[in-house]
């Protein structure tokens, strides 16, 4: 584990339950992007936006970045990060984050916050971060916010997700969830929601999560999260008006872009 060069924040959990830490997976290799991690967003790294924002969420221990590519570990020290150097072999986030876990003592749960998501909200960690340490029984949770456009509905890259009455989340698929037999009725139509790429975990969750193998429908759909709950592991569903933006291509780091000094510029003119 690599500290920071230089003085970073002090980061404290006020409260005397769970101890959270949020770690941010960081690497080098994107199919459409690559290097994204390090792309310059309105003159920092894309990845010191996310550390940034993750830094001002309440209820956070600790705040980290996990990378196995040094020119990743050595910016994101340099702008003040505490560094975690993975193993190159890992082939998610969540993998990378269970090997921070065995290495951070006194840490009861960790958030996963996806190194290209530079608009992510402190509230909406926050959130999850609350909602860990007010029920001791949830062992993994993630956030879903109704769609904004219909049209996303259909597109298979944006992940739908409905919930049980209980709060927990029933099925994530690629494909329109639930099927409409009746496509006429409209007044009893179900509308699903847009999951957005943030988990929470118990240290024991993440611990038997990335032991089990891939399950058929986490093969079918290319969805991780399928996995726990085709293991009979409960994952409870946040709901938010918090929706962020995420960086794929250099095109969604334009628009990031944009969003930033846009915002820099009324906080100015204020």
């Amino acid at each position: 584990m690599k500290k920071s060069g230089k003085s970073a924040p002090k980061l404290t959990c006020k409260n005397h339950g769970p101890a959270i830490a949020l770690v941010i997976p960081a690497r080098w290799g994107s199919t459409r992007f690559p290097g994204k991690c390090l792309h310059m967003i309105a003159g920092k790294p894309l990845v010191q936006h996310v550390w940034e924002r993750s830094l001002l969420a309440k209820n956070i221990s600790r705040v980290l970045i996990a990378t196995d590519d040094k020119r990743i570990a050595d910016t994101s020290l340099q702008f003040g990060a505490e560094v975690v150097m993975t193993s190159p072999t890992h082939p998610s986030g969540t993998d990378r984050i269970a090997e921070v876990a065995t290495r951070l003592r006194g840490i009861t749960h960790f958030i996963n916050v996806q190194g290209d998501e530079p608009m992510i909200n402190p509230l909406l960690i926050g959130m999850l971060a609350k909602a860990m340490i007010q029920d001791p029984e949830i062992g993994m949770i993630t956030a879903a916010t109704p769609f904004e456009d219909p049209r996303e509905v259909d597109d298979p890259n944006c992940v739908k997700v409905i919930a049980g009455k209980n709060g927990n989340a029933l099925y994530f698929s690629r494909g329109r969830i639930p099927f409409q037999r009746d496509a006429h009725d409209q007044e009893s139509a179900m509308t699903p929601l847009l999951h957005l790429g943030i988990y929470g975990y118990s240290r024991d969750i993440l611990k038997k999560l990335v032991k089990l193998p891939p399950s058929p429908l986490e093969l079918c759909e290319k969805l991780e999260q399928l996995r726990a709950l085709e293991h009979g592991i409960p994952i409870r569903l946040v709901r938010t008006s918090h929706r962020g933006v995420g960086v794929d291509t250099p095109a969604d780091a334009l628009l990031v872009e944009r969003m930033i000094l846009g915002i820099n510029d009324r906080k100015k003119n204020r």
